[in-house]
């Protein structure tokens, strides 16, 4: 299946944080969605893999993507090397996404900002028809490279580069967060499990503030900010969209 966004994220949970509002703003708009999660978050410190997974899925019904995959690579011990970057090539050249959207290139969490670098790199090099990788069936796979890779912003606040008003379905966002019970504040799960960082009722207030701060730069409720590596050009000064009149 032939996707037009490809969210990409180290942790299940991470995309549902970082750009789930972006991906359902493309959905309505007829684009074809998806997310890769490199890893099961098999070492988070409440819940389990497989609850994790349910939770994940969850998510997806939530989010209408049109396909979730997680690569099963290691929580925790996963490189940017090149073993783990054929794994995400061929991940990409299945579903031939012309935008990737993916972690942080730097975070408070240090497998974000290793599981962003492998993305920019893997991205790259998904390009070159010399790397050769095989298909699920054993066939060979042609090359492909999105046109752009964007990193969705974490725990850490960075200046974006650009923001995307989530306001018509940021509290779908929301839902799709809430699906992970296991890992952020539920009323119904956990009491006996270990309070975390984000687990407090206090860390999803401070998503919701994060969002309504980019929100405020374009004069709108809410908004999920983004960080490009890449120049963007435009042929007419009607490709800005002005949001604050």
């Amino acid at each position: 299946m032939k996707l037009d966004i490809l969210a990409i994220a180290v942790h299940p949970d991470d995309v549902e944080l970082g750009c789930s509002g972006t991906l359902l703003m493309e959905k309505m708009n007829g684009r074809k969605t998806g997310v890769v999660d490199l890893t099961r978050g098999e070492l988070g410190t409440r819940g389990t893999p497989e609850l994790r997974a349910e939770e994940a899925a969850r998510a997806a019904a939530i989010l209408q993507l049109d396909v979730r995959e997680n690569l099963g690579m290691a929580d925790g011990f996963f490189r940017n090397d090149e073993e783990h970057q054929r794994l995400l090539i061929r991940a990409i050249r299945k579903y031939r996404p012309e935008i990737v959207l993916g972690n942080a290139l730097e975070d408070r969490h240090p497998d974000h900002g290793r599981a962003g670098h492998l993305i920019t790199e893997a991205c790259f090099l998904s390009g070159l028809r010399k790397i050769e990788t095989l298909d699920e069936e054993g066939g060979p796979q042609a090359q492909w490279r999105p046109k752009y890779v964007f990193h969705y912003i974490q725990d850490r606040y960075m200046q974006p580069s650009f923001v995307y008003d989530i306001t018509p379905v940021f509290d779908t966002k929301i839902q799709s967060v809430r699906a992970y019970s296991s890992q952020f504040y539920s009323s119904e799960y956990g009491a006996e499990e270990p309070q975390t960082y984000i687990s407090s009722p206090e860390f999803l207030q401070s998503i919701i503030g994060r969002h309504q701060m980019f929100g405020k730069m374009i004069g709108v409720p809410y908004a999920e900010g983004f960080i490009t590596e890449k120049m963007i050009g435009v042929r007419d000064f009607d490709a800005f969209v002005r949001m604050d009149t």
